[in-house]
């Protein structure tokens, strides 16, 4: 029996630091030196400030923002340790009451707006943290932060131009705008 057990945990040990220690060791080292802002948590700074990950949607409150799209994280709206949407069908109550509840909120920052509301300004994503919202979401936003910032709109669309995002590989997805990103290049323009 001892001749049987003897192999048997020295192979469990020998994988363990190959497996458990080298192994996940080397991928860090790799992607440190290959990739050293995405292994970081693609961190954006702005004056030597952080403010955010680009990766991570966060809560923008204030009319002179962009608003991203709404979080179903718990305990708490964009908390990155709880990732996950609310699995809430369209046709559940709580989903459409929640709906609802979004509508009124844009239309009451914005009473002026009778445009389509872009279903990504009222619905989570299935994370829950989604750093992007549509063109269509950001242009329907633009009059209400141009005017909140004393901005023109062809200054606000043209910010929103400079930020967009193409598809991914050309073909996934639809161009979008990082709503972080798009904020951050708000606040810079606007002290200019």
């Amino acid at each position: 029996m001892k001749n049987e057990f003897r192999p048997a945990l020295t192979l469990l040990a020998i994988l363990t630091v190959i497996c458990g220690v080298l192994y996940p060791l080397a991928v860090t080292a790799i992607g440190a030196i290959a990739f050293p802002e995405q292994a970081g948590g693609s961190l954006l700074r702005q004056g030597g400030v952080l403010r955010g990950s680009r990766l991570i949607g966060q809560s923008f409150t204030s009319p002179q923002y962009f608003w991203g799209r709404p979080s179903a994280t718990s305990p708490m709206a964009d908390n990155a340790a709880g990732s996950g949407g609310s699995n809430l069908g369209p046709s559940n109550p709580a989903q459409l009451d929640a709906v609802k509840a979004r509508i009124a909120a844009l239309r009451a920052a914005d009473p002026g707006n009778s445009a389509p509301i872009p279903v990504d300004l009222v619905t989570a994503s299935a994370s829950g943290l989604d750093p992007e919202i549509s063109l269509a979401g950001a242009r329907y936003q633009a009059a209400r932060v141009a005017r909140r910032r004393g901005m023109t709109m062809p200054q606000v669309e043209a910010l929103i131009a400079r930020h967009s995002l193409v598809q991914y590989a050309g073909i996934f997805g639809e161009p979008r705008v990082n709503v972080l990103q798009l904020n951050l290049a708000l606040d810079t323009a606007s002290t200019h």
